[in-house]
């Protein structure tokens, strides 16, 4: 060994064992250096240590007898702490050796000589000299902790100190369900990146993998060479919460185990670290872990809200869905003037003006792998299974109401694809009448699906968790699409534009007298397309005793244009009738 005497402080970061400790020094623009420092003088049992994976036959190895309790003697006193060290001796591997204190200088506790007290480390007398006080007062202190039976010189011989150690769980789901969600205390041993740690149980010393809850952190990428390379921020959010939570006592609720991961949230009593994350821009929401977050959703939603607004750290580039529009275009209300189907309504704003509006992050009913007979005419109000009821259920909520709109996104218009249509420009938002939003109605009735994202999309609802915990429970109970029953069919006969089937339907219509029925669509403003309930038929209706001025329509002999006031007459009658339930009385049908 080589003499290389030299001193130094800082915090303490981990315990390695009974005799050796990590310092690291003061972050300066990112996690500091380390530094490991061994004991002089002493020795303390090895601790347990799992063989290696890609070695099939080597075997795991077991605790030294009292390797653990010298271990957590010091883990105890120091973790967090600022330590104080004289480096004795240097090895030629870089191996350094020297005295450590409690405290920013010598005069604190002599972490070796409390060690050697308590009995939980024995002293290398092959190198003392008696000319060091040092080690002389080491020598003397074991020699009082052996006539004293303290630690490992009492009777029995240590073998109840050795942990039971277990690497490996044969069935996680199960174990997690076993333990009801209950706080488990436990160690964090290892960080693997921000949002997972290596945590052991106690009392039993199972050493698991434990993933924070509804959130990631950038993580750290293996190369074919063995060699990791970190995302950014990745460095950064780990060293955040190791220098909050490594080897620090802290209870786990295990919440879920999906695909043999264990998911969890680290209680500690200096806060929460999985909101923390969020709240200093180091991790992001994620859609498929937060539903079984402890502390619910909107706690996540809201840190990692805070982080975007001030831009910081993976958010440092973040632009708003709704920045570009306007503060009063953002939030409105408006009156509903039609329901277009299962996820869009044309409301009339305050300045008279009609605009499109469809609900955020939600899909209507469709037929999947849309496969349509072409000699059929195809209506997907009726033939589209949940259709119908999703319009239903909208046009007895919605139609003629007053809506508060809450704009969360503007989704640009796209171009056709092989396999997609062209979509214009969509604003898509959050519509609620009377406290109840009406997409997470329409999802908790099963008249909906949830669209899922990817996880950088920030375009999605602002109550996208509430969408996803009402579908859960849709799911749960099999409601509307989820529903194992045989699907609606709606067989609706269309005699609208078939003048001898009016014909002979006429009669009907005429015994019966008034008839309820629902406008769905106008076209002039006396002639309207009406839908009969209780007849199921579509009918052409026209208003008796008046006639509106003609809009432009084809003729063979080319486009016939529109009378004046055509426009004003259809937006009048539309306006007043359209979707509603009405009452009609049949005067007389087609003329011949």
């Amino acid at each position: 060994m080589a003499g290389d005497r030299g001193g130094g402080g800082g915090g303490l970061y981990l315990v390695l064992s009974g005799c050796a400790i990590i310092v690291r020094g003061q972050p300066r623009g990112g996690p500091p250096p380390e530094r490991q420092i061994n004991l002089s003088n002493i020795r303390a049992g090895a601790m347990a240590r799992r063989a290696a994976q890609s070695q099939p036959d080597a075997k795991d190895t077991p605790d030294e007898p009292w390797a653990f309790q010298a271990r957590e003697f010091l883990r105890k006193k120091l973790i967090g702490k600022e330590v104080c060290f004289n480096v004795e001796i240097k090895t030629a591997l870089g191996r350094e050796y020297g005295m450590v204190y409690l405290g920013r200088d010598t005069t604190g506790e002599n972490l070796a000589e409390s060690l050697v007290n308590e009995g939980l480390a024995t002293v290398r007398r092959e190198g003392i000299r008696g000319n060091n006080p040092d080690q002389v007062r080491l020598c003397e202190m074991e020699d009082q902790s052996k006539a004293s039976r303290k630690g490992m010189w009492s009777e029995g011989g240590g073998a109840h100190t050795i942990r039971d150690m277990k690497y490996v769980i044969e069935n996680p789901r199960h174990f997690v369900d076993a333990m009801h969600q209950k706080p488990v205390n436990a160690i964090i041993e290892h960080v693997r990146d921000g949002s997972v740690v290596r945590a052991l149980l106690l009392p039993d010393h199972y050493l698991v993998t434990i993933m924070l809850s509804g959130v990631k952190c950038p993580s750290f990428k293996r190369e074919p060479d063995g060699l990791e390379t970190p995302e950014a921020y990745a460095a950064e959010a780990k060293f955040f919460t190791e220098s909050r939570l490594l080897q620090r006592d802290v209870q786990i609720i295990m919440e879920s185990c999906p695909n043999q991961i264990i998911l969890g949230t680290i209680m500690h009593p200096n806060g929460n670290i999985t909101e923390l994350l969020l709240k200093e821009g180091f991790a992001r929401c994620v859609d498929w872990s937060m539903a079984v977050y402890t502390g619910g959703a909107e706690q996540l939603r809201a840190a990692e809200k805070s982080a975007k607004e001030r831009r910081v750290r993976i958010w440092k580039d973040y632009v708003a869905p709704t920045a570009n529009i306007d503060l009063k275009d953002r939030q409105f209300v408006a009156k509903v003037m039609q329901v277009i189907n299962a996820d869009a309504i044309v409301v009339k704003m305050n300045s008279g003006e009609n605009k499109t509006v469809h609900l955020s992050s939600i899909r209507p009913p469709r037929i999947e792998g849309e496969n349509k007979d072409k000699d059929k005419r195809f209506r997907p109000l009726y033939d589209i299974p949940y259709m119908f009821e999703a319009r239903e259920f909208m046009r007895k909520k919605l139609i003629g109401k007053k809506v508060n709109v809450t704009v969360d996104y503007i989704r640009a218009a796209t171009g056709a694809g092989e396999t997609t249509p062209a979509f214009s420009e969509r604003t898509c938002a959050t519509v609620s009448i009377g406290g109840i939003n009406i997409a997470e109605a329409l999802v908790s009735k099963g008249l909906a699906t949830i669209i899922r994202y990817r996880q950088d999309d920030d375009q999605r609802s602002s109550h996208y968790d509430e969408l996803l915990a009402a579908e859960a429970r849709a799911i749960k109970n099999g409601k509307g699409l989820h529903s194992k029953k045989e699907v609606p069919i709606h067989r609706v006969a269309d005699i609208s534009g078939e003048t001898q089937k009016a014909k002979q339907f006429l009669p009907f219509l005429q015994r019966a007298g008034r008839s309820e029925a629902v406008v769905e669509y106008v076209f002039s403003g006396s002639r309207l397309k009406l839908y009969m309930p209780k007849e199921t038929c579509l009918i052409t209706f026209l208003l008796a005793g008046i006639d509106c001025p003609r809009g432009s329509r084809n003729t063979p002999g080319g486009v016939q244009t529109a009378d004046p006031f055509s426009n004003d007459a259809l937006v009048f009658t539309r306006d007043l009738v359209l979707q509603r339930e009405v009452l009609n009385t049949a005067v007389y049908g087609p003329r011949a």
